[in-house]
């Protein structure tokens, strides 16, 4: 690996600067841009989500006590990931900064940097968290029978962060230099392995010792690893004229991806949180509430899937405006992508709210609780396009370096207004999980509100990635 580089002097930049054509200016030219990033993401999304459904449906069959282990044991080892997982923004914000600077030797150089950064930060993470989840996981579940599984799912997980910190910091270079089929292609095989190794382990094939939900977080770390694998290979094959381990960032430009990581990682750590603090709340309702808001929750995660991908395929395009020099291009993209993610989603919104029914019915089988549920699932429906809106500024701010902006914004709504009106709302007034929607909805609504202020004002234009 050669010496150390700041992107702007060094070994790398000796390589000349690549002039890029300019972007294109006509609506169909720039949606043709949009789709080429968004569908590879969208597709990969859909990919996990195929996955945690079918991993749902292995695990079910050995019980509630098991099914219930891999869902705390998911959303932990989601948590704990949080901080590794953050370095996907930091390296996607500098990647296509980058790019749009015509500078593509070094797009990869932010990579190694966070490369180093997820083994230095996810190691020792991992030994102590593997230490304490026996102390860590009766917290979130004290039945016997199910921290039994619990425990040694969530460690078998938990061996894996390295990995997660590496496969995010590959997830967010492809996406920053526009190449999110390599993303979705390594997602895929990871998928694969992830698959096969649960029929493996979980049940005993193969010859193999059946380990039933602990096999499941086995087969699910081995599964990151083998990612790990295929986005290295990808790297030297896609990636070595753009500067994969061929240097490291200097000390200034680490400092950048911190700053750019560190405040995501606590925003999406907050935001997993306050949903567990929203399911606390429900508790307090009542069961059939919170089972009708599991459903709700897990429908909303599914239906903003295409909003997120706009939302990381703006961030590219503002990222590489920016890099050009080009702050009223990257102001355009925003508003554009954000437009059209709100047209798309009121469509798919307008169905879910005319007919909540066939939708609802798929998971919900006693009428009383989808009668619970119908109400909120249409208010979402309704509200759905405008939430999108909100997706996609944010993460095309995340996409401009405003991450702390983004952590500020998100955080201080979530947990400053919508679980304090949550609590009120539900438990104290009595509105059940109508009232606790009607909070969430406005949060919301509130939160695409003030990303799309801070976005007009544009003092993300002058941030230095």
């Amino acid at each position: 690996m050669r010496a150390p580089v700041d992107g702007r002097s060094g070994p790398l930049s000796e390589s000349p600067t690549r002039v890029l054509p300019p972007p294109p200016a006509s609506l169909p030219g720039r949606a043709r841009t949009i789709a080429a990033l968004a569908v590879p993401i969208v597709g990969a999304m859909l990919s996990q989500n195929l996955l945690n459904v079918v991993d749902t449906a292995m695990v079910g069959s050995l019980g509630d006590a098991a099914l219930a282990a891999t869902g705390t044991g998911s959303f932990a080892n989601f948590m704990a990931g949080a901080f590794v997982m953050g370095l996907s923004s930091g390296v996607q914000a500098m990647a296509a900064r980058r790019v749009g600077e015509g500078r593509e030797s070094e797009a990869a150089v932010p990579l190694n940097g966070a490369l180093l950064l997820a083994l230095a930060l996810g190691l020792p993470l991992t030994v102590a968290l593997v230490a304490a989840a026996p102390t860590l996981f009766p917290l979130l579940n004290d039945d016997p029978a199910v921290s039994a599984q619990g425990v040694p799912y969530l460690q078998a997980r938990l061996l894996a962060l390295v990995a997660v910190g590496m496969n995010f910091s590959f997830r967010g270079f492809w996406n920053g230099v526009n190449q999110p089929g390599l993303y979705l292609r390594a997602l895929l095989v990871m998928h694969g392995v992830n698959l096969f190794l649960n029929w493996v382990l979980i049940f005993g094939h193969l010859g193999a010792p059946a380990l039933g939900a602990p096999g499941s977080g086995l087969a699910s770390a081995v599964a990151t690893y083998a990612g790990t694998a295929v986005y290295a290979w990808e790297g030297f094959a896609y990636a070595r004229s753009r500067g994969f381990l061929r240097g490291l960032p200097d000390g200034k430009a680490v400092r950048t991806m911190l700053r750019l990581a560190i405040p995501n990682g606590i925003q999406q750590f907050l935001f997993a949180a306050g949903y567990t603090a929203l399911f606390w709340i429900l508790a307090r309702v009542g069961t059939r509430e919170t089972a009708a808001a599991n459903v709700l929750v897990n429908v909303m995660l599914v239906a903003i899937l295409p909003a997120l991908a706009l939302g990381l395929a703006a961030a590219s395009l503002v990222g590489q405006a920016l890099g050009r020099g080009d702050p009223k291009d990257a102001r355009r993209w925003g508003w554009e992508i954000s437009l059209l993610a709100a047209v798309l989603m009121s469509g798919f919104g307008i169905l879910m709210a005319s007919f909540p029914d066939p939708l609802l019915g798929i998971f919900l089988h006693d009428p009383e609780t989808l009668a619970v549920a119908r109400g909120p699932l249409r208010l979402f429906g309704v509200t759905i396009g405008a939430d999108a809106a909100g997706i996609v500024l944010l993460n095309a701010l995340l996409g401009a370096g405003a991450s702390r902006l983004v952590l500020a914004l998100s955080a201080g709504l979530q947990w400053g207004l919508f679980l304090p009106a949550a609590y009120l709302v539900g438990p104290h007034l009595g509105y059940g999980l109508l009232g606790i929607w009607i909070c969430n909805v406005a949060w919301r609504l509130l939160n695409t509100a003030a990303v799309a202020v801070a976005w007009g004002r544009g003092s993300w234009s002058r941030i230095v990635v």
